[in-house]
């Protein structure tokens, strides 16, 4: 095993980890955490949104032949999280039934559907990792912190979704690292067979970001205009902008 390759693994470990942020909210009160929770979910709002627009999409048309391939890729994630909604839908109740009879909590579709996303996701970043270690030890160790800085606040706004979506904090943390771990299968990929590590990186960030779209328009931002007080409205607002502020940072980090 080479030098790189253990590099590699080594940084998709640490990154996959990073879901692992969210337990920083096992110190809080959960009941404040709870309280406060609408500002997670417009943050994640603002990071669904920022991660999409200003990191996949322009990632996507500069790796593509055709933008209007793209732009159906795009369309195509946007109505593939239609479908799965509308399956998820269809069959939670039943799904649910005897697990909410045993734990007193239900579990909206919104939940699986991030998990889903961010797994996508994470998997696109394990992809790019690898794909720089690939390059030099030096590309690798940069697209790892660049990677890191843009998991923290998307990690701690997926946590946010998943209390929301009615799991346990203990639940949220192991279904979410068992997400990010998606990462480790995407280094794996590349370090294997690299001209099939090459072309996911083409036709996976449109399909992640429809995804990221979907989920902040159709499920999130709803979920926002629950809360009647003009007070938390602008709390909310000023949050999107910091998820957006955020990406757009990364940005420029990169």
């Amino acid at each position: 095993m080479t030098t790189s390759t253990i590099f590699a693994l080594l940084s998709v470990l640490l990154v996959s980890f990073i879901s692992l942020v969210g337990v920083l909210t096992l110190a809080v009160n959960e009941h404040v955490l709870r309280r406060y929770l609408h500002l997670l979910v417009s943050l994640a709002v603002g990071a669904l949104l920022g991660g999409a627009f200003i990191h996949l999409i322009p990632e996507a048309f500069a790796e593509a032949d055709s933008s209007i391939a793209v732009s159906l890729e795009i369309i195509g994630g946007i109505v593939l999280f239609l479908v799965l909604e509308k399956f998820l839908h269809i069959h939670h109740h039943a799904g649910d039934a005897c697990e909410n009879s045993k734990q007193g909590t239900h579990i909206h579709p919104v939940g699986r559907m991030i998990l889903i996303a961010d797994g996508a996701h994470n998997f696109i970043d394990g992809i790019v990792i690898g794909a720089a270690y690939l390059v030099s030890i030096e590309a690798g160790v940069a697209a790892t912190f660049a990677i890191i800085l843009h998991e923290i606040p998307q990690e701690v706004s997926d946590f946010g979704v998943l209390l929301h979506a009615g799991y346990s904090t203990t639940r949220a943390l192991v279904v979410n690292f068992l997400s990010a771990l998606t990462a480790v299968a995407g280094t794996v990929l590349v370090l294997v067979a690299q001209n099939v590590g090459e072309q996911l990186t083409v036709y996976l960030p449109p399909l992640a970001a429809g995804s990221f779209i979907y989920i902040a328009m159709s499920d999130l931002i709803p979920e926002m205009h629950k809360n009647k007080s003009a007070t938390a409205a602008t709390a909310q607002v000023a949050t999107v902008f910091l998820g957006i502020g955020a990406m757009l940072a990364l940005a420029f980090l990169e």
